[in-house]
């Protein structure tokens, strides 16, 4: 689960708690709960889609839950929307 705040200051530390997270996870599926990010920059998009390559690199699929309006909005304008919907 994703929360507070994302952006550059924050991006790099939940980089290497995710990566280490997902790698040391034995589950086929994760779910990336974005419900409690309160404000995220396009830090947090470029987070998630590392999250998802990490994921497939160990064989694992990926489910992004809740994802904040802001972060809706970049993807949208990133035409990213439909890669975040349909892992």
């Amino acid at each position: 689960m994703l929360s507070g705040v994302i952006d550059y200051r924050t991006g790099p530390a939940l980089r290497e708690q995710g990566a280490a997270l997902i790698k040391s996870n034995t589950a086929a599926t994760l779910t990336l709960d974005c419900s409690g990010v309160e404000k995220s920059s396009s830090v947090g998009l470029a987070l998630l889609l590392a999250f998802m390559r990490d994921a497939q690199a160990a064989g694992k699929s990926v489910t992004v839950r809740a994802l904040p309006e802001d972060m809706q909005e970049i993807a949208k304008v990133s035409e990213l929307t439909e890669l975040l919907q349909h892992h």
